[in-house]
């Protein structure tokens, strides 16, 4: 179980994570810094190999532990799977909760977003459209929905910030959160993350976002 908290809202969310699919949860210091060495090595193999090539056995090679330490963690290679999902949703949660907690200014904290947002599918874009395609017998359902409401709550936090209480029914928070996320997935999809254009230009999507006015009720934005 992954718990995050929110000092804004002083509420902690519950992820259900790995540790439903994992053998035993690690406990010392030792066993913990393991258990990340295999996360992070499942990370690296799967976006090399991707699933059909991804073996618990090159996995413990690259993480420098035994197959046998390796299991005694992972049963197979879909709880590791479920491990590297839930350590991204921690990534994807940790910047929004920067975001969050500077109480920047529209600009500044548009430029957190998206440099943050980038840098946590760049360094593994292949796995990131394996993690998109890949679905998950274990903990990837309840923790899927888990992370998305939190994801939510906190895009709702940073539009209410900037916006004022105009989004009461969340859909500006939506649409936010969807244009952020639909155009770097599909840009990991394609090998562009690293074009200074789609920089550019997400960071006037997002400052467009938070600047703009509500269009009044029973109105259209061309009447």
């Amino acid at each position: 179980m992954i718990e995050l908290f929110s000092e804004e809202a002083g509420v902690s969310t519950r992820i259900p994570g790995p540790a439903a699919a994992m053998r035993k949860a690690p406990r010392q210091a030792r066993s913990r810094a393991m258990v990340d060495a295999i996360v992070e090595a499942g990370a690296r193999v799967l976006d090399a190999r991707g699933w059909a090539g991804f073996t618990t056995n090159e996995v413990a090679g690259v993480a420098g532990v035994s197959i046998g330490s390796l299991y005694q963690y992972f049963p197979d290679k879909t709880a590791l799977v479920d491990a590297i999902r839930c350590r991204h949703f921690e990534a994807v949660l940790a910047v929004l909760r920067r975001a969050v907690d500077g109480q920047a200014a529209p600009a500044c904290l548009a430029e957190a977003l998206v440099d943050g947002m980038i840098a946590i599918h760049r360094d593994y874009p292949a796995l990131h459209r394996v993690l998109l395609d890949l679905p998950n017998p274990y903990a990837g359902e309840a923790a899927h929905r888990a992370f998305q409401d939190e994801y939510l709550r906190l895009y709702g936090v940073i539009v209410a910030r900037h916006r004022g209480p105009d989004d009461a029914d969340g859909v500006a928070a939506h649409l936010l959160s969807s244009a952020i996320e639909g155009v770097i997935h599909n840009a990991a999809r394609r090998g562009l993350l690293a074009l200074p254009g789609l920089r550019r230009e997400l960071l006037g999507l997002v400052c467009a976002c938070l600047s703009a006015e509500a269009i009044p009720a029973g109105r259209s934005a061309t009447a």
